[in-house]
């Protein structure tokens, strides 16, 4: 028997339609995980003297970082609290890795300029993650709004291992540690385009030629990985400058907003 509230004038039985309770999605954010270790492992090996290991630990994050969105997408598993997770997570690996590791291996000899060229790198890092999660909405897809910081990262720590692997101790290239730390931090924060590589669809065919020069690339940085990953990155650091320029003399707007140049509305995105 059902109470009168519950049924309904035609005589069938009213449908109680429960709310799906919210969990988290493993899969992707396993691999935020796994890159946060990335970062913690980076830093427990700083600390340890191995900052060959430590800049290793800093590229594994960066390619588990590379792979946590695009395991969401293609298994349909984003969410607002994987988003969260992915931005902390890059913090830690991204900012707070760098900073602490360049630290401890050439900046700490120069005393208070040493620790204000890491500090100044890590708040920069900071600022980025916050102005990239506040605007994306309305950059343009096609380029990132200053140097994304897993590139930032890259720049710095891959010159302390390509340094390390060869034996090059801190102290001698501290200054040059410091205009890097400065370089890879300020230009986060910049407003220069550097091409994000999201409009090259994966689910495309391609020429087989294509994929052998891939094959190529994959066997060139296994000949000495320190000094082709370092060098891809510097190329890819001053390429946002270079296009810069480039818009500039062609009279083109240098601007990567699309849509607005106002901050967009921030309800939703604090969970």
């Amino acid at each position: 028997m059902h109470d009168g509230d519950d049924a309904r004038p035609d005589g069938a039985e009213a449908v109680v339609v429960r709310k799906r309770r919210k969990g988290i999605y493993i899969l992707p954010n396993l691999f935020t995980l796994a890159a946060l270790f990335g970062g913690f492992y980076a830093i427990v090996m700083a600390m340890n003297g191995r900052f060959d290991l430590a800049a290793i630990g800093v590229f594994c994050a960066m390619v588990l970082d590379s792979l946590d969105g695009r395991v969401a997408r293609m298994t349909n598993t984003q969410s607002a609290f994987g988003e969260q997770m992915d931005s902390l997570s890059d913090m830690v690996s991204f900012g707070a890795a760098p900073a602490l590791i360049s630290y401890e291996w050439a900046l700490k000899g120069l005393g208070r300029w040493g620790w204000v060229a890491a500090f100044v790198y890590c708040a920069c890092a900071a600022l980025r993650l916050a102005r990239f999660n506040v605007n994306t909405g309305v950059v343009d897809k096609r380029y990132f709004q200053g140097l994304p910081s897993p590139a930032a990262a890259a720049l710095v720590t891959g010159f302390i291992w390509i340094m390390s692997d060869f034996g090059v101790d801190g102290a001698r290239v501290a200054w040059f540690m410091f205009a890097l730390a400065l370089y890879a931090g300020l230009t986060m924060v910049t407003n220069v385009p550097f091409y994000s590589f999201k409009d090259l669809s994966m689910k495309k065919s391609v020429p087989f030629a294509v994929v052998i020069l891939i094959v190529l690339g994959f066997a060139v940085v296994t000949i000495d990985p320190a000094a082709v990953l370092f060098g891809v990155f510097v190329l890819y650091g001053i390429s946002g400058y270079m296009v810069y320029a480039w818009r500039k003399v062609k009279g083109q707007p240098v601007s990567v907003i699309s849509t607005s140049k106002d901050e967009p509305e921030e309800r939703g995105l604090h969970h």
